[in-house]
């Protein structure tokens, strides 16, 4: 997990301190870096940081961090209904079982949803219980990294 966490914040600075228009140059500046990963994966990466393409104006293209780096207001109310509700997550391959505080499934359910983790397909919520499906080739381990980056301090 702390192997993601750094190499989103390498992501975060090469971005900032460079004009990167294109993923392969990404690719080879983090490799640069001591960060050997798949396209996939760094596309993965970029969207969990919330990072866009936008117009320099005359020859096209180049990657920006959100203006605002901070968690929204309103993302942090979904964090938390996520914080707060949680008491336990287990998998088997790529369905994971969450367990929720009485009534908190479905509050759990929709905020995952909003916070669109990159690593889950879909969920099921009903009162206590939420049936996760991670999208082929997502592992348990790569959604519980999501979880300490974008939701630090949950129990696992």
């Amino acid at each position: 997990m702390r192997e993601r966490h750094n190499r989103l914040s390498v992501v975060k600075e090469i971005i900032k301190n460079n004009r990167i228009d294109n993923q392969d140059t990404l690719l080879d500046l983090l490799k640069e870096e001591g960060f050997n990963v798949t396209q996939a994966t760094l596309s993965r990466d970029l969207k969990m940081l919330k990072v866009g393409k936008i117009s320099d104006g005359w020859s096209g293209y180049y990657y920006s961090l959100p203006e605002n780096d901070l968690v929204s207001e309103s993302e942090k109310s979904y964090i938390q209904d996520v914080r707060r509700g949680i008491i336990s997550i287990e998998f088997s391959g790529n369905v994971g079982v969450v367990k929720t505080r009485p009534g908190h499934a479905n509050s759990v359910g929709f905020a995952l949803d909003v916070l669109n983790l990159p690593e889950i397909l879909g969920s099921i919520a009903g009162d206590d219980t939420i049936f996760l499906i991670l999208r082929e080739g997502m592992t348990k381990e790569d959604l519980l990294e999501s979880f300490q980056t974008r939701i630090p301090e949950i129990d696992n």
